[in-house]
């Protein structure tokens, strides 16, 4: 699999992600939660941040099914589902990452079937705590 680009802005998301974790940067000066990560509040212009943890369950707001042909490193993984989840604490943020029965299960693995707009959703990882690892998603009702 690709790992992900890991810049300056974005190193808390990834290490609070290995562990486990689903935080969103948030303005220390107004509150305002923001991503992709990025120095400066684009509603009050401070540079004061944290990293709040959410709950990490969303809402699927979009998806596709990639088919072949795709990046060498996906083909083979082939149809399986991403998703564009809506943040329930921060309904402004959307995440992207894969629709999965269970954390660590194989892509595509989900019938396709149960994939639709609106269901909800919970945040999954499976990095071992050991590289950069994106939130995977699992349905809040199986």
């Amino acid at each position: 699999m690709l790992e992900p680009l890991v810049d300056t802005d974005g190193a808390p998301f990834w290490r609070y992600a290995a562990r486990g974790e689903l935080r969103v940067q948030t303005c220390a000066g107004c509150g305002e939660p923001r991503f992709p990560p990025r120095p400066c509040c684009p509603h009050c212009r401070s540079f004061a941040s944290e990293w709040t943890r959410t709950s990490g369950r969303g809402r699927i707001w979009s998806y596709v099914v990639p088919h072949p042909p795709l990046l060498p490193d996906y083909a083979e993984h082939a149809p399986y589902h991403v998703v564009l989840v809506e943040l329930a604490e921060a309904p402004g943020i959307r995440l992207v990452g894969n629709l999965v029965p269970e954390a660590g299960a194989p892509l595509g693995s989900l019938p396709p079937g149960r994939l639709r707009i609106g269901a909800r959703v919970q945040a999954v990882f499976d990095g071992g705590g050991s590289s950069p690892c994106p939130p995977q998603w699992v349905l809040e009702r199986p």
